[in-house]
This record gives structure tokens, sequence and C-alpha cells, in this order.
């Protein structure tokens, strides 16, 4: 039988401290500048809730190559700092020294050591509790708007482009891409197997992937220019929509599962808590064997959260499973997360309400997209 932990692949809410892995590789005579930058940004970070520690390490075979590691009490307060405008501005003097970087984040599951006591770890943050079986599968999501009154425009040519081709090396492949709209915000979702960063430069160079960001570039309120790399690294910066949470109740692979995005704006500062209510509702869920739920993906930045629900059959027999609003209370404890105002609907507390929120929620599917 497989239980509750081993069908939770992903979850920033677990307790656990959290190791952020930042490797780099410098522009070639760039070491001083970005040890002044570095500098800048680490007395900044030093200051943030729940940071812990860092260091700077350089190689010992190729000057170029740096490492920076830091330590955080949890991944919630790494995951606020690094999706705000604060972090944009404080890493933006870095990217003129680095011709690459790549970001790395882990729960910390065992430690060894003198440093690390039962005091040490009762001060510094618990350990992660069971370790995750995986399936090589990582999940992410931008999200962004456009000009109001263009949405149908920008639908048709999000739905309209040629699939990229999916494999990217011997070891990534994009796996599959859904694409969603509520109102005038678009939410694009991706798995992919492997490396996620070197699937994302893949599908950029794509030339059909390519003309479709051109032909949005009118119609977006963020303005970029794709052509120039900072601008273009700001915007996707911005975009980004991390996943906080995933879990997989049945794992069936059914044509009668199917994909709903769920839009929950949260009230100011209410983003990360609405997300950790939305990841126990489905933890409770998994546990029913009933569950219309097949799996489920919560991506959270700021107050954005989006729930991506694969469902057998219509939901309509577990509406408040779907909308995570299953138990007593739920629906109150929701109703004082969620900006209903910004759904277009008086705060829910009734079934009957429940039922409403989820017709309001529920984006509109453009495109999803299963590689061969």
């Amino acid at each position: 039988m497989t239980t509750l932990s081993e069908r939770i692949s992903q979850s920033a809410f677990d307790g656990s401290r959290l190791r952020v892995v930042l490797l780099l590789d410098l522009h070639d005579g760039a070491q001083q500048n970005f040890l002044k930058a570095y500098e800048h940004m680490r007395n900044q970070v030093a200051s943030v809730p729940g940071h812990i520690s860092d260091q700077l390490c350089q190689s010992i075979e190729n000057p170029s190559q740096w490492l920076i590691t830091s330590e955080w009490e949890s991944a919630p307060p790494f995951l606020a700092w690094v999706n705000s405008e604060e972090h944009v501005e404080t890493v933006r003097p870095l990217h003129n020294c680095v011709r690459d970087t790549r970001s790395l984040r882990f729960s910390v599951l065992r430690e060894t050591g003198k440093l690390h006591s039962s005091a040490a770890d009762a001060t510094l943050g618990g350990l992660q509790p069971f370790p995750r079986v995986g399936d090589n599968v990582v999940r992410h999501a931008l999200t962004f708007t456009v000009k109001p009154g263009s949405e149908a425009v920008v639908a048709d040519i999000l739905a309209g482009y040629q699939s990229p081709q999916s494999k990217v090396d011997e070891h990534t492949r994009l796996r599959r891409t859904s694409l969603f709209m509520h109102g005038n915000r678009v939410v694009r979702a991706v798995e992919v197997e492997g490396d996620l960063m070197a699937a994302l430069r893949h599908v950029a160079r794509q030339p059909e992937v390519r003309a479709v960001e051109e032909a949005i570039n009118p119609y977006l309120e963020q303005d970029r220019d794709l052509n120039d790399p900072d601008s273009a690294r700001v915007f996707f910066t911005r975009a980004a929509l991390p996943a906080v949470h995933h879990l997989a109740s049945a794992g069936t692979d059914d044509e009668a599962v199917k994909r709903h995005a769920l839009y929950y704006p949260a009230k100011p500062g209410c983003g990360m808590a609405l997300a950790r209510l939305l990841a126990g509702q489905d933890e409770a869920a998994a546990s029913d064997p009933a569950t219309p739920i097949d799996s489920s993906t919560i991506f959270q930045r700021d107050d954005i959260v989006v729930r991506l629900v694969d469902v057998r059959g219509s939901g309509d027999a577990a509406p408040l499973q779907v909308i995570g609003a299953h138990g007593r209370r739920k629906a109150a404890m929701l109703s004082r997360l969620l900006d209903s105002e910004a759904l277009g609907i008086d705060a829910p507390a009734t079934e009957e309400d429940m039922s409403k929120l989820l017709s309001s929620a529920d984006m509109r599917p453009i495109t999803d997209r299963h590689a061969p």
C-alpha cells in the first residue's frame, strides 16, 4: 500500500531547513566586480527573516567557477524573498559578471557533526521527516498579464503554435505543457523529465516558440525585449510561479482524467498561508479512496496561488474537494485568506458558495500538450 508520504514528491511545507546551492560561471576577469556585488548582496540577505547563513566558494580547479550556498530556517521565507521585487534588484549587479547560473534547492534530511546537536536543531529548524519518492519530473509555471481587451487575440496565438521538439538531451525531455487564462492573466505550467533549466533554455531557442513570444509582446502589460538579456531575465524572474507542493493520489493514466487550473488570488500577505491550507486539503483528500482528485500541484508567488488538479470525471460529485474546502470550518478558513472580490464573488461561507467559487476560480484552458 502506498503511504501518503510516498505520494508527496514536492513540498515547501514540511518544516525542514532549506539548503540553497547557486552554481555560477563568471565572465573572464569579472572576479573583483563579482566580489563587490556579492558583498552588497550578502549584507542585504543577512537581514532577511528566515536566513541562517551563507558561504561563497571558488573552485580550486577553475577560477571562473563559483558556488554560493545558503541555509534557511525553512522553504517559505526563502521563497517569499527569492520571488520578491527586492530580490530582483538585489541580484541585478551580479548578472553583468555571470556567464551562466544554476540554482538548486534541497530540504535537509539528515546531518552529522558536532555542530548539529539537538539543541542546535531546535534553534535552526527541523529536518525533512521522510524521503519523498519522486518520478524525475520537475514542475514549474510562469504567469503574466496581458492588456485588457487583448485576451482573445492572445489566446489564439498561444493555442496555435507548433509544439517544439520534446527531447532536450539524453537525460531531459519536455513532458507536458498546459496553458490557461483567467481574465487577462496567463498561466503556463510545464512538466519536465530531468533538468528544468536545460529544458527551458531548449524551448526558448526553438523558432516556433520564439515566434509566439514575439507575437504576444505587444499585448503584455509588462514590457520586455527578448533581444536584451537583462530585460528578458527580469521579465521571466517576475513571471516565475514556483511549485510549492505536489501530490499524486492515485497515479492513474486515464482518459477520464481532466486537468483544471484553479486561480486563488489571496488577500495581501496571505499567499503562502493560502497555499499551505490547500496543500493540507489535498493531503487529506488523498486519504479518501472516493476522491476525484488524481493529482494536484500548487504554485505560489506573493499573493498569487494557482492549483493544478487532475480530476477524474466532472468533479461535480465532490466540489468541495476539487476547490480545496472539504471539512469542518475549511470554507471559513479559505474565505479569510481569499480575495474573493478579485474573483468577482462574495466571500464564500457555505457549500453553495463554494460551488460558485469553483466556477469563478476555474481557469479557461487554452492548450494542453503531451510529448509523444
